[in-house]
């Protein structure tokens, strides 16, 4: 685990999985933005989910389904790889049966992939759940960074990442997706946005002393000042910011109104103890954030 976070700033394979949903080309121009600017390989990825067929099914309807499954695999993650290949860029592609989720952590581990980029909701219905919640899975699990990207049937304008928003709790992991917000800000000399919310739920704050709220405005300046000041060491513009409300709802509005093209978050906060549970702020940020979120472990 050491060693990856070591590594982790410079990506040099993306993976996407993909479930072959129309609106999947904001995920791939993001992932090959990425790739462009690291010089990092795009691999396209492709789940047939075993045991998911309808109950009742003949074995000669079951065959169908899962062959017409592969195939829309393929379909699928030839286009990614061609156009991957068209902006030339390395790339592979693989169609897998399993567990979505795991089939997906199982990749990343095999090819040593460093961010997987992948949609936040499927096509429609059962679909858009299926993916949302195999997206979830991953980011709850994976070792390295996930770019979470909302999926859009409009046309993909040209991706950039000019402004950059960082919430920060003062965690280790706000702290190493800090470090690798940064390191995507370096590379598009993007201004960087440190923020802190004071959440008014942890704590009455009506009631509460006049201490307790001035250590905790106290603890949000340190964590983003010390965010700014490593912008500024790279020679970035930056600025900071303490917020209160509901984070997740304070997060999206400040993201908006400083027209942010990526929000980069730790997935596990401070409340949410040692257990590998994603942090309810970052998974409800995922779930409505019109834009790119980059979470990281």
């Amino acid at each position: 685990m050491g060693t990856r976070v070591e590594l982790m700033h410079m990506f040099r394979t993306l993976l996407v999985p993909t479930d072959g949903s129309p609106g999947a080309e904001a995920t791939v121009e993001h992932a090959a933005e990425l790739a462009q600017a690291y010089g990092a390989a795009v691999h396209a990825l492709y789940v047939v989910e075993v045991g998911d067929e309808p109950i009742g099914l003949s074995g000669e309807d079951r065959t169908e389904l899962h062959e017409s499954s592969e195939r829309r695999g393929r379909e699928a993650t030839i286009r990614i790889a061609e156009q991957a290949e068209q902006q030339g860029l390395d790339a592979a592609r693989s169609v897998r049966e399993g567990t979505p989720h795991s089939a997906i952590l199982d990749y990343v581990d095999e090819h040593d992939v460093d961010l997987v980029v992948m949609g936040t909701h499927g096509r429609t219905g059962v679909d858009r759940v299926r993916l949302g919640s195999t997206t979830e899975r991953v980011l709850m699990r994976s070792d390295v960074p996930v770019l979470s990207v909302r999926l859009t049937d409009d046309p993909v304008e040209d991706v950039s990442y000019d402004r950059i928003v960082v919430p920060t709790d003062g965690s280790d992991a706000a702290e190493r997706a800090a470090d690798t917000a940064l390191d995507v800000a370096e590379k598009y000399d993007a201004d960087v946005h440190a923020v802190y919310v004071i959440d008014p739920t942890t704590f009455d704050l009506e009631d509460a002393p006049r201490s307790i709220i001035g250590m905790l405005k106290q603890g949000g300046r340190t964590a983003t000042d010390e965010i700014a000041a490593m912008a500024r060491d790279r020679g970035l513009d930056s600025g900071t910011d303490i917020l209160r409300g509901l984070p997740s709802e304070e997060l999206l509005e400040y993201a908006s109104g400083v027209d942010a093209d990526l929000l980069a978050m730790g997935t596990r906060g401070r409340a949410v103890g040692s257990g590998r549970l994603m942090g309810s702020t970052t998974a409800r940020v995922v779930r409505r954030s019109p834009i790119p979120v980059l979470t990281v472990d």
